[in-house]
């Protein structure tokens, strides 16, 4: 599955574009989370840098 919609780092509004904000010109990228798997071999990796920041 393709995800269409994008999010822009800087305003923080949605937008279609792929490259760039249309409103502010930002960064853009994907706001989806990744998907869940119960086989996750990187899980602890990922608790550990949230647990730092």
């Amino acid at each position: 599955m393709v995800w269409l919609l994008r999010k822009c780092t800087h305003c923080e509004k949605y937008t279609l574009n792929q490259e760039k904000c249309t409103h502010c010109g930002g960064k853009v990228h994907i706001p989806h989370p990744a998907k869940f798997s119960p086989d996750d071999k990187y899980a602890k990796y990922r608790v550990a840098t949230r647990s730092l920041g």
